[in-house]
């Protein structure tokens, strides 16, 4: 399932945006509390809904208005996040957040494109 997530100062401000642009609503996640992490739900997006989103508060300082490099992180399922995050690091990509398990949701990394880009890879967590 396709997941996105909006990077963000303020929590509050950027959520209140969101909400009054295409009538998004957020729900904090389990276990992000440390991260500040709230899960999206709106017409198209949700658990259910074909694609997932999430917001999390930036990890470092905000790219200048204007700059070359800014948006969201879309994030991909892949079979092995470990094996693709290898692939990716062996191929001309580099670290931008390392494997992690996420405690309801799975494995997750990010990569470094080449190209100045960010994108996600998940490993959900197997159904029981």
């Amino acid at each position: 399932m396709p997941h996105f997530e909006i990077h963000v100062t303020d929590s509050a401000r950027a959520q209140a945006f969101y909400k009054g642009l295409f009538d998004w609503s957020f729900t904090p996640m389990p276990g992000g509390e440390e991260i500040g992490y709230a899960l999206i739900d709106g017409a198209e997006i949700g658990m259910g809904k074909g694609m997932t989103g999430g917001m999390m508060l930036r990890t470092g300082p905000a790219p200048e208005a204007g700059s070359p490099v800014r948006g969201g992180t879309m994030t991909f399922e892949v079979a092995d996040c470990d094996k693709t995050y290898a692939w990716a690091l062996d191929n001309g990509g580099a670290e931008a957040l390392p494997p992690m398990d996420y405690p309801g949701v799975g494995r997750c990394a990010y990569v470094e494109d080449g190209e100045g880009n960010i994108v996600g890879m998940i490993t959900p967590l197997e159904e029981a």
